[in-house]
């Protein structure tokens, strides 16, 4: 069996004093996980926007398509900087772009998803797949991020360092 694949992207923007290096002032851009496992938590309940895709669909596309249905609003033009894969703990395989642009987390208009809840009632709910978007400098991304993407952070950092 084909371990199931997710991409997505890694929005970063700059707010930075001139003058200093190129990894400094950098902001992410993560969404906290809607639904009511997540809404009570804050550190490692937050994600980079990403999704599942098959093999019908490339990499790349689904990362755009994913961030769309998931931000609600168009996924930014490259350059595309790729970050490479990691294998999650339950064996899926995730691909992660960074693009840099800026984008004001009021206007995200998240998708939606369905499942039962309360838990074995038999009634179905829709919540956000996102319920909250926001900008954050990596040392505090570091603590919000799901634990197995953080290696997508610090290839990103290492990314901006080494142009620098």
């Amino acid at each position: 069996m084909t371990a199931k694949r997710s991409a997505g992207l890694l929005l970063f923007r700059f707010r930075r004093p001139p003058g200093t290096d190129t990894a400094a002032g950098v902001e992410i851009l993560l969404g906290h996980m809607g639904g009511p496992l997540w809404e009570r938590r804050d550190a490692g309940a937050w994600a980079i926007p990403k999704g599942e895709y098959g093999p019908e669909e490339t990499a790349r596309d689904a990362a755009r398509r994913e961030f769309e249905e998931e931000i609600g609003l168009p996924p930014p033009e490259g350059p595309y900087l790729p970050l490479g894969e990691v294998r999650m703990i339950g064996g899926k395989l995730v691909t992660i772009w960074a693009v840099r642009a800026d984008l004001d987390p009021a206007l995200a208009v998240p998708g939606t998803f369905t499942m039962e809840w309360p838990p074995k009632s038999g009634r179905t709910a829709e919540f956000p797949e996102l319920d909250r978007v926001e900008w954050f400098a990596p040392q505090v991304a570091r603590n919000k991020l799901v634990v197995s993407q953080i290696p997508f952070l610090e290839r990103l950092l290492e990314l901006l360092r080494n142009q620098g």
